[in-house]
């Protein structure tokens, strides 16, 4: 099993080569490579004191790696109970730091797999994250072994029931106060979802199902975190929805709905920034239920849409696809890439 995710920084020397690295990525930013190269260069440079401010507040780089390792182990340890019978091992490959994909492929080659299972850590999929991940696996793997790929899986059962678990304990460990439920996922450009990225979709059909399990009587909306440059994102920004929860006298509480483990958006951007200005605000309750990490019902739910792809019933979590006005399906687009298999 392959676990993808983007990485983050070791320390402050890391944070402008990690920088440099993302934006040089054509998924996110489109330009040819005489554009796109330079430009990633001068954005990097351009926020890299901002960023080393950032990672600063966590200890200096990113807590990513570590939680990931700890996702691997974790998931290993459920395959091998679903498994027994079989060698489970867990590789993980960052998109832009180490341990870096070129360097995943070259252990996974090593290990002479009779089968992988490729799995981004993106529940919801998107060519920015999912699709980029699993295009540089293609161009580095050269081993052996059929390849199953868990695209996505942003209605997976487990996913959903960690979610409303969380939910519930930060809600009724401060006191059941009356607050707005606010699913925050990473936002992208308006660009990407009208060239048929499914993302926005798959993400409200999360918010959806983890709203469904909480039951009824709660309020909640879905907003967009970490916006950067002028360009047109998907909205309302997590801001604009904490400004107009107090401008009603409501509480929030912030569920990162798009983020399977802790790092420098919920760390610093939800847990410091948006909980100062909430503070400002002057509101009365300001909650943010924990990623969903290594919860063992997570844990759970995700092994076994892994060994539902394993038995072919198809690269996405219960076989589910996007609506057909989606161009950018990952399951379409996984199912047609060289060796997959489904």
């Amino acid at each position: 099993m392959v676990l993808f995710n983007l990485g983050g920084p070791d320390g402050q020397a890391d944070v402008r080569p990690f920088l440099q690295n993302l934006f040089s990525d054509p998924a996110i930013i489109g330009a040819p490579a005489a554009v796109r190269l330079p430009l990633a260069w001068f954005i990097a440079k351009r926020r890299e004191k901002m960023a080393q401010a950032n990672y600063a507040l966590m200890g200096g780089g990113s807590p990513l790696l570590k939680e990931t390792r700890a996702q691997a182990d974790a998931l290993a340890g459920a395959l091998a109970r679903r498994l027994p019978a079989d060698v489970v091992r867990t590789f993980i490959a960052m998109r832009y730091w180490s341990p870096d994909t070129a360097a995943a492929a070259r252990e996974v080659a090593a290990f002479e797999p009779d089968e992988i299972l490729l799995v981004p850590l993106y529940p919801q999929y998107s060519t920015t994250t999912t699709a980029s991940s699993l295009k540089a696996w293609r161009q580095a793997y050269k081993g052996t072994g059929r390849t199953s790929t868990l695209c996505c899986w942003y209605a997976n059962e487990g996913l959903v029931e960690a979610h409303a678990n969380a939910i519930l304990s930060t809600w009724e460990a401060a006191g059941r106060p009356h607050v707005r439920l606010l699913f925050s996922a990473h936002g992208v450009p308006m660009s990407v979802i009208d060239k048929g990225d499914p993302y926005q979709w798959q993400i409200e059909a999360t918010c959806a199902a983890i709203a469904a399990r909480l039951g009824e009587g709660w309020d909640w909306r879905l907003c967009y975190q970490s916006r950067v440059g002028p360009m047109k994102w998907l909205g309302p920004t997590t801001p604009e929805a904490i400004t107009a929860a107090a401008e009603e006298g409501l509480g929030v509480l912030i569920d990162p709905v798009a983020f399977v483990s802790e790092h420098v958006e919920t760390l610093v951007e939800l847990d410091i920034e948006y909980a100062h200005m909430a503070e400002e605000l002057g509101m009365q309750a300001y909650l943010r239920a924990p990623a969903v990490g290594t919860d063992q019902v997570f844990i759970e739910g995700l092994a076994g849409a892994a060994v539902r792809a394993l038995d072919g019933l198809g690269v996405s979590a219960d076989n589910a696809r996007c609506p057909g006005a989606f161009s950018q399906c990952g399951q379409r687009l996984a199912l047609a890439a060289p060796g997959a298999h489904a």
